[in-house]
């Protein structure tokens, strides 16, 4: 016996879907599973971990947590989003650059959470960012090389505004 759908319109890196859903069907695996955006991660499956973070109407959100149908009109962007089709975020060169992801699970998350950190907090001290990004586990690298990446991106950012 499957649940009754309901109908879920959303905006995800900029373009609009609509998609009939079972009402627990978690926005993670609406993502992953009925837009293909698999580069939302699911770690922890219960917000810790904070690989599934996405920003949900411009704000952090663990979409492992979060019911595809309780975000009916919200917009998302998922890491797919961030640069679109063009060349990288400076978020996404500073992690490259600092080798701040080795094997990449988490850096999704850590992408979003920065994103929202840096608009926040353009000029961060490494205590900043340290806290900033308490609530994103990485497994492999330690966070030495994340949080360089984010002291460089946040001058990238901080550069790029000066010269647009």
């Amino acid at each position: 016996m499957s649940a009754k759908k309901v109908t879920v319109r959303m905006k995800v890196n900029g373009k609009d879907y609509v998609r009939e859903v079972e009402p627990r069907y978690l926005m993670a695996d609406f993502l992953r599973h009925e837009l293909q955006l698999t580069g939302t991660h699911i770690g922890c499956e219960h917000g810790v971990c904070g690989a599934c973070t996405v920003l949900i109407n411009g704000k952090t959100g663990r979409s492992c947590l979060q019911f595809a149908a309780a975000l009916d009109g919200a917009e998302i962007t998922t890491v797919e989003g961030i640069a679109g089709d063009g060349p990288l975020h400076p978020v996404q060169e500073a992690f490259h650059d600092a080798h701040a992801l080795q094997c990449g699970y988490c850096t999704p998350g850590f992408l979003m959470t920065t994103i929202e950190f840096l608009k926040t907090n353009p000029e961060p001290d490494r205590d900043e960012i340290q806290q900033a990004l308490t609530n994103n586990m990485c497994r492999c690298t330690g966070y030495v090389n994340i949080i360089d990446a984010v002291e460089d991106a946040a001058k990238r950012l901080r550069e790029g505004a000066r010269e647009a």
